[in-house]
């Protein structure tokens, strides 16, 4: 294929989907108590949700949200998460239907992406980049909550202060991420469309927030010996760093060094498989843990309570 004709197909790939998502993106103008603050928003659902940043949002409770036609509607903030960086919010009239939702799952480095957003108040910007990174982890804090955004998208895609909350599509427009970060020049970040943050999204439609379990444990990814390999049939688990006092952890009897290699039979290869498994259902109900120590293993019994902010 000729040059000119690979720019052409380019073309049309990025032009189309800015042509399905200008119109589903607005600007968000958020009236919090410590001042006003600005970026993006994507239509959620067909009567009247969208779906930003948490940091966008930051303490407001009310925004006002401009659509590439000019149409503005007043939009309450109805449910936020800050440890995925997620918020909802309704708007108080009709707004225009939302984009096709796709899974990031499927992506894979190098494939186009499209982020849509209001860079630095400019409405309705499009730039084009490619994924350049899959996995990668995003530390977020709420109070004294602190857990990791998994399986964070990194684009070249150019964004700036603004895009955040925006849409980041693939080549067909559907929307396989909410741009969160820029992290520097050529590295953008955004939070990943798939089965964890769909879940997330539910509980904030239905309830307004997420509920969340909390063993206490501070934990980082370890790789097993081949003869643990062997008889397990993973390559990693989580060592225990820290088991922090008078936590589910530590009454279970876990202890600092302790291997974690599952949680209720499903292997723990990373940080983000265990906390796959702490959300509400989690809470309080007896939790089997197994792990190595001093190579031997050892099973506990844990009831995780509730995470707080505090």
């Amino acid at each position: 294929m000729a040059e000119d004709d690979v720019l052409d197909a380019y073309s049309r790939v990025v032009s189309g989907v800015a042509e399905q998502l200008i119109p589903r993106v607005a600007s968000l103008r958020v009236q919090g108590r410590r001042g006003d603050s600005s970026g993006s928003a994507v239509v959620l659902t067909g009567d009247g949700h969208l779906l930003t940043n948490a940091h966008v949002v930051g303490d407001g409770d009310n925004a006002t949200a401009e659509f590439a036609d000019g149409t503005t509607a007043q939009a309450a903030v109805i449910g936020v998460d800050r440890l995925s960086d997620l918020a909802v919010l309704r708007a108080d009239r009709e707004i225009p239907d939302p984009p096709e939702y796709g899974d990031a799952d499927g992506l894979k480095v190098g494939n186009l992406v499209v982020a849509v957003g209001n860079p630095l108040g400019l409405a309705g910007s499009v730039t084009a980049g490619v994924v350049s990174a899959l996995g990668r982890s995003l530390p977020v804090r709420s109070g004294s909550a602190q857990r990791i955004i998994e399986d964070v998208i990194q684009t070249d895609a150019a964004l700036n202060p603004g895009n955040s909350g925006g849409a980041l599509a693939d080549g067909n427009g559907r929307v396989i991420g909410i741009n969160t970060a820029v992290a520097g020049i050529g590295l953008g970040l955004a939070v990943p469309m798939n089965p964890t943050t769909r879940r997330i999204i539910y509980s904030l439609l239905h309830d307004g927030r997420v509920r969340r379990a909390y063993l206490g444990l501070v934990t980082k990814p370890a790789p097993l010996r081949p003869q643990l390999v062997e008889r397990f049939g993973q390559r990693t688990a989580l060592r225990v760093v820290e088991v922090i006092s008078g936590s589910p952890a530590a009454a279970a009897g876990l202890r600092e060094g302790d291997l974690v290699l599952a949680v209720d039979g499903t292997p723990l290869r990373d940080a983000q498989s265990l906390q796959r498994q702490l959300f509400a259902d989690a809470i309080g109900r007896r939790t089997e843990i197994t792990a190595i120590r001093n190579g031997a293993l050892v099973d506990v019994v844990a009831a995780p309570a509730e995470l707080t902010d505090r």
